[in-house]
């Protein structure tokens, strides 16, 4: 080989150890930007305002939210606000979902229900506190998108469904917790009927487009109690009606 070959070919080497150790670089550097910006996001807009659960917490620090938005709302994933994620869906409020997550009073051993899988992240961040979570989506590509990136990111104890969410999950019913992410005019009967007895749902209650408000229910015997606790603003909740 002339000495020009040689020249030319420890120069190509040269250049892809500099690119390829940029690119590392740059990614390490935005997965320590990320983190510094989740616990931020966990430290002000969550425990700030008074959520104390530190499974909930210990949850919202682990789950990165960065990878539940679209590539166009990276940049703002650990802002204090819900974004865009398709299909007139949003992911809600950082605080939202710690605060809805710690109204349900969750343990290890719980099975959990959630309506409106959307992204999949409250899914996840339910997931790294309870042994099992169920989600139904009723929009098909959020469902699909939302089962791959669940399964990329190794939440095997999560199972995505597609369906209409008024009706529950009969088939793995009953839960220890409900939780729902989308305004309705009314709590679905059928969600009652599928909540464990001594178990708690936090839904939406209000009229499309309008401020709802956050009901906390608990089914005891036959006897079920609501307690309003936050006004909010959700998206619909859809039906296949």
């Amino acid at each position: 080989m002339s000495d020009m070959k040689v020249s030319i070919l420890i120069f190509s080497i040269f250049i892809f150890i500099v690119i390829y150790s940029c690119e590392r670089d740059t990614k390490k550097g935005l997965v320590i930007s990320f983190e510094s910006k989740r616990n931020d996001m966990v430290n002000k807009q969550i425990e700030g305002r008074e959520v104390t659960d530190s499974a909930t917490l210990n949850s919202m620090r682990k789950v990165e939210r960065h990878l539940f938005v679209p590539k166009d709302q990276v940049n703002f994933a650990y802002e204090d606000r819900p974004l865009p994620i398709g299909y007139g869906q949003t992911i809600s409020q950082p605080y939202i979902v710690g605060y809805m997550t710690e109204l349900i009073k969750l343990e290890k051993s719980y099975k959990v229900l959630e309506i409106g899988t959307g992204s999949g992240y409250q899914a996840a961040v339910l997931a790294e506190i309870v042994d099992s979570v169920f989600t139904i989506e009723i929009i098909p590509e959020l469902r699909s998108s939302a089962k791959e990136r669940l399964e990329q990111l190794g939440y095997i104890n999560v199972k995505v469904k597609i369906g209409d969410g008024y009706y529950g999950i009969e088939e793995n019913a009953p839960f220890d917790a409900i939780i729902v992410t989308a305004a309705s005019e009314y709590i679905p009967p059928p969600l009652l009927e599928q909540l464990k007895d001594g178990g708690r749902m936090i839904i939406p209650i209000g009229s499309p487009f309008m401020v709802q408000m956050l009901m906390l229910v608990e089914k005891k015997g036959n006897e079920i109690t609501t307690e309003n606790m936050l006004p909010v603003r959700f998206v619909p909740f859809r039906r296949s009606d």
